[in-house]
């Protein structure tokens, strides 16, 4: 007899749950019970939570918890070539994104794309210190052979990330402007940010096919877009209402106050959200190897998969100094911006 057989009959459901048949093997000590005409022993202890298996051993009419886990899947098989139609057309742009990307930071020599590299740390943090500790760090992945997976693994942030900040700015400054849109935009973000990574795979594999760039791409952006939104919308939030009243004063019109004085008041709090965005994308190519990804987590998920100890950690080891050298840029850059808007 099922725990909850008392409640149904107490409800007058019994019809509706119908005949009791549900083909499971008894347990042992059902059937110990059973053989020597006894009724198994049930302690308060061993009372049962009411989940839905336990449910559906006294009433047959309600699913079971693996129905609902099927149920979901085919709900998703189901509307998958429906979703391809729109989404394929709309995504395909960031797969031949990310390949072209991939083809210039690979493919050009050495000797031209690092010091384009140093230039472009030079004009963004105008610091010698980050040009030349970028320049130890290229140098320290190329000495041990790790050149091209480094370039691979920065051509892929390259991108993501800009994608992140392209996206993600205009959406944070309509967060600021609206709170509707920002209660609304809330939840969602929320759940970007805590849901595990590994599970922004799943329904990518099912949608796209692995040898598709825009897999891996998709699942970086919505794991990293998070941090500069939400920093953006908070930055213009903070924005002095006394500046704004002067502004409002002087006849700004709305886009004038927003290009004017709320972006670059607002812009440390940006820069800080495009400097978690790039860590976060980081982390996020390193998981993404799982489904393909070029770059230095290839490496590692090799040194997993074959318990190569020397390789994972050689990989591990230039992902930690690769992250350090992007942060240090990024820091340098905000550094460089908030000293300029001190100066003034």
């Amino acid at each position: 007899m099922a725990t909850y057989d008392g409640l149904f009959d107490t409800l007058g459901l019994r019809d509706w749950c119908g005949t009791q048949d549900s083909g499971a093997p008894m347990s042992m000590a059902d059937l110990l019970a059973k053989s020597s005409g006894a009724v198994a022993d049930s302690s308060l202890r061993d009372f049962p939570f009411p989940s839905l298996d336990a449910l559906h051993e006294a009433c047959s009419a309600i699913p079971q918890s693996r129905d609902l886990t099927l149920g979901l899947e085919t709900g998703f098989l189901g509307i998958r070539d429906a979703l391809r139609v729109v989404v394929d057309p709309l995504t395909q742009p960031l797969s031949w994104a990310l390949e072209d990307m991939l083809w210039v930071m690979t493919e050009t020599p050495w000797w031209a794309m690092v010091p384009i590299l140093l230039v472009i740390t030079w004009v963004v943090g105008r610091s010698w210190k980050v040009v030349g500790f970028v320049a130890l760090v290229l140098a320290s992945l190329a000495f041990v052979d790790h050149y091209e997976v480094a370039m691979q693994t920065l051509a892929i942030i390259f991108v993501c990330a800009f994608i992140c900040v392209l996206l993600g700015v205009p959406i944070g400054i309509a967060m600021s402007r609206s709170d509707r849109l920002q209660s609304v935009l809330t939840p969602v973000l929320d759940m970007l940010q805590t849901l595990p990574p590994f599970v922004y795979l799943i329904p990518l594999i099912f949608l796209f096919s692995v040898t598709e760039p825009k897999l891996y791409g998709i699942a970086v952006i919505l794991y990293a877009i998070v941090p500069v939104v939400r920093l953006t919308n908070l930055g213009i939030r903070l924005v002095n209402p006394d500046v704004i009243e002067a502004a409002d004063a002087f006849g700004m019109t709305k886009s004038q106050k927003l290009f004017g004085v709320q972006i670059p008041l607002a812009l440390p709090n940006i820069m800080a959200g495009v400097n978690q965005t790039i860590m976060m994308s980081l982390a996020m190519v390193v998981i993404a190897s799982m489904v393909s990804a070029p770059g230095l987590g290839i490496l590692v998920l090799r040194g997993i998969r074959n318990l190569e100890l020397g390789v994972g950690l050689i990989a591990g080891l230039g992902i930690v100094v690769l992250a350090i050298a992007l942060d240090r840029v990024t820091k340098a850059s905000l550094a460089r911006i908030d000293a300029s808007q001190t100066s003034r």
